[in-house]
């Protein structure tokens, strides 16, 4: 049942996900390729956790942060995927209304955590290349743990500020979202209460999280390229570029879809073109990021190839 009658209105207690597409053939093609995707996000983030923990050449900051970087990313993708899933197999896809608050919830916690530790990161390189006497003293354990401490409390706070505001939010008898997952924005356009204060709150939140992140992730790379063009070694400048070339293509990844969606006016693009661009960001992007770093870095491929040596010869 999704929604019961209250005075002269209909309170929705349950939502209707319209998903990406109704044609059947296409829905079970998505399906598979989503599953595969899935699973590998699954499959490449855990072995990424596994990896740093269990090689001792990978105990540094830079790795820290990556190993919860990756366990976000199964997080993030986990609050969307299975129900999108779900979506594709059944006639119609309904969530209840704490379901659609948990989703939104979780979605908005690992998605803002995600940029608190791309921004760390970012300041981790900036230590490393341009400070590298003070890096043990400014990137000690303490200073890592306050940091990833930041990182969740960050991402707590832009989860409590959307779910709070969908709970203020009354529903009266819409309750087809035109989404895959409960989204903010199409949930907004269901609502028949006042919606000024809902959704200026998370929108200065989540606004604010962005920018100062992007602040702080902007600032250390142009520190860096500054350090980097001062090094008269060629081969220091590449080592110096190599260990950032990894980061830098998930923070492009990852902020160039948050600004088609959260920054770029909405009449410039459609509500399909939302959908595929949800779907890259909250779905493959997460996919991306260990194969980013396991390919493009140096220390995990040795690391990599240090566990199959032992696994042949023992």
């Amino acid at each position: 049942m999704d929604s019961v009658g209250h005075g002269n209105h209909t309170a929705v207690t349950g939502f209707i996900l319209l998903g990406l597409t109704n044609d059947p053939i296409l829905r079970v093609i998505l399906f598979m390729i989503i599953l595969c995707i899935y699973l590998v996000t699954i499959c490449g983030n855990l072995s990424t956790i596994i990896l740093i923990r269990s090689s001792s050449q990978l105990h540094h900051p830079m790795y820290f942060f990556l190993s919860h970087l990756a366990f976000a990313d199964i997080g993030y993708s986990s609050s969307v995927t299975p129900n999108m899933l779900i979506n594709f197999l059944v006639e119609r896809n309904t969530i209840s209304y704490p379901a659609c608050a948990i989703q939104l919830g979780s979605g908005a916690f690992f998605g803002s955590t995600e940029c608190f530790l791309l921004a760390a990161m970012a300041y981790d390189r900036f230590m490393a290349i341009c400070n590298p006497l003070l890096y043990s003293t400014e990137m000690s354990t303490q200073v890592c743990v306050q940091l990833l401490t930041v990182a969740y409390v960050g991402g707590l706070l832009n989860a409590c500020s959307f779910t709070i505001s969908f709970y203020s939010l009354l529903f009266c008898g819409r309750n087809r979202v035109n989404h895959f997952f409960c989204d903010f924005a199409p949930l907004v356009e269901l609502s028949c209460s006042d919606i000024s204060i809902p959704t200026v709150v998370p929108s200065f939140i989540l606004g604010s999280i962005i920018v100062v992140t992007v602040i702080v992730i902007a600032v250390s790379y142009i520190y860096i390229l500054i350090t980097i063009l001062k090094m008269h070694s060629t081969e220091g400048r590449h080592k110096a570029f190599s260990t950032c070339t990894s980061h830098l293509t998930a923070v492009t990844l990852y902020y160039g879809t948050i600004t088609f969606i959260y920054v770029m006016p909405k009449s410039s693009y459609s509500t399909d073109q939302n959908k595929v661009v949800s779907v890259f960001y909250m779905v493959v992007i997460p996919m991306l990021n260990p194969l980013i770093y396991s390919l493009r870095n140096n220390d995990i491929k040795g690391a990599l190839k240090k566990k199959f040596r032992r696994k042949i010869f023992s």
